[in-house]
């Protein structure tokens, strides 16, 4: 939820960017641009479209992606019989890391494809367009009597394609700067300061957009694409680079940079904050 609270305006503008039509005039020029039109055409309340789905859906999910980083933790402990308490090396942290994104698409998929729908909706309304779906439950219930569960589930391949290793460089970005700053300052990673916990964060947010731009571009497009428009997750990539060029699977990397550090560095220090205060359940 602080993640989502932070974030959600500059993955609006990062989805935004993505989808724009290719062959026609640009609708904005740059993230700022978006950033600004968005807020004066729509204020703040447009700023926050579409998070209903992410706000519901955040909670389930980042349970489900630290409960499967520590499945995955068990995994590779168990294979190289290891104690529970041993620290677990870069290579077992990185495969922890991947291994939550399996069970995580289940909710991510879903949550991404309404979230989507509703922030490009509005560039619709713009052009005269009346919006389709009225928020979060009107979409998910329309998607499903369109297309049942497989179109609600609609890019759920691109969602892991995105997510695997994105979550691999996320959390082994986020422990080697845990490590290097506890070595530098002789503390044990567990011992850091609040201010520590954010800067490792975000840095694990930004290694995490790093790896994930290019298939997030591809399963914006395939998301929020018309019903037949495009034959599979292969098509979307072929047409982009065929239309738009090999920039095209860069779209809205501005946005997600600028929203990786603050939004994760959040969505760190949530978690180890909420460790600490839920620790007597140990």
């Amino acid at each position: 939820m602080c993640s989502t609270l932070v974030g959600h305006p500059i993955d609006l503008v990062k989805v935004r960017m993505q989808t724009q039509a290719s062959g026609t005039k640009p609708a904005f020029n740059g993230t700022f641009d978006c950033l600004s039109q968005t807020f004066k055409r729509e204020g703040v309340r447009g700023l926050y479209r579409g998070v209903s789905a992410p706000m519901t859906a955040i909670a389930p999910i980042y349970a489900v992606v630290f409960w499967g980083y520590d499945m995955g933790g068990r995994l590779a402990r168990k294979h190289y019989d290891m104690q529970p308490n041993e620290p677990m090396s870069l290579n077992m942290i990185m495969f922890a890391g991947g291994f939550s994104a399996l069970p995580t698409t289940a909710i991510m998929a879903p949550s991404e494809r309404i979230k989507c729908l509703l922030q490009v909706q509005a560039n619709e309304i713009e052009k005269g367009g009346k919006p389709k779906y009225k928020g979060m439950v009107d979409c998910g219930v329309k998607l499903f009597r369109e297309g049942g569960i497989r179109s609600v589930y609609k890019g759920t391949f691109a969602t892991l394609i995105r997510d695997v290793p994105g979550s691999v460089a996320w959390f082994g970005a986020y422990e080697v700067v845990k490590r290097k700053l506890a070595e530098a300052q002789g503390k044990e990673p567990g011992e850091l300061s609040p201010l520590n916990v954010l800067f490792a964060g975000g840095i694990g947010g930004v290694a995490n957009w790093c790896v994930s731009i290019p298939p997030d571009v591809v399963k914006s497009r395939y998301q929020t694409a018309p019903e037949g428009m495009y034959k599979g997750l292969g098509d979307v990539a072929s047409t982009l680079m065929k239309e738009e060029g090999p920039g095209a699977f860069f779209k809205g990397i501005g946005p997600a940079m600028i929203r990786a550090f603050p939004a994760n560095a959040a969505c760190f220090l949530g978690m180890e904050l909420s460790r600490s205060l839920l620790g007597f359940m140990d």
